[in-house]
């Protein structure tokens, strides 16, 4: 078994308004020289080991991704089963 964990943030390019609001809270809050703050999400899959990254990387295009807004990227880890 394999466990996937896909880190999926908006592109550089798109404004991440959420981002700007815990910037700006950040800074109300007293913690000075934070530059910026990008907001993105975790999806974490426990696969089959037959899954291919090329299944992964469908996967995410087909579904867990906005591909037009969002970049992602993957790690695969083995993982054992008691």
């Amino acid at each position: 078994m394999k466990k996937v964990t896909v880190a999926v943030a908006l592109r550089e390019s798109i404004l991440d308004p959420q981002g700007v609001a815990v910037k700006g809270g950040l800074s109300q809050l007293g913690f000075a020289g934070v530059e910026e703050v990008r907001i993105g999400k975790r999806i974490e899959l426990l696969v089959s080991d037959e899954t291919t990254d090329a299944m992964i990387h469908e996967m995410c295009q087909k579904l867990l991704v906005n591909t037009v807004m969002e970049d992602y990227r993957f790690d695969v880890e083995e993982v054992t089963t008691v």
